[in-house]
């Protein structure tokens, strides 16, 4: 059984968020979080969010062991772009492009 977590139109591009994933990806869940809370990047903080709710509704939701829970994928998307511009040399504008990011987080029972 997975239970999931979602977190949608997050302000961080994707490609930011997915150079973090790859090093919590299989791990069982409380390592997945220690392993987060010392990275540096503003992205560690946002996937530990998303875990830790998919977590809590693995326990509260579908009644699963905690303990036994492993991180079984992270899913991260392209959100909508804001798109906004700055004012450049001679008149003339460029575009600034702010992506947004959905991050999905599943975790399962461990099969042992």
């Amino acid at each position: 059984m997975e239970a999931k977590a979602v977190a949608k139109y997050v302000r961080i591009s994707p490609q930011k968020v997915r150079k973090i994933v790859g090093a919590v990806k299989g791990k069982p869940a409380e390592i997945g979080l220690n392993i987060l809370k010392f990275m540096p990047q503003k992205s560690a903080g946002l996937v530990e969010k998303v875990l830790k709710s998919a977590i809590s509704n693995a326990d509260q939701n579908l009644n699963m062991d905690v303990d036994t829970l492993i991180i079984r994928n992270i899913l991260v998307d392209q959100g909508p772009t804001l798109k906004r511009f700055r004012a450049r040399a001679r008149g003339r504008g460029s575009r600034i492009l702010k992506r947004t990011s959905h991050i999905t987080v599943i975790v399962a029972e461990d099969a042992v």
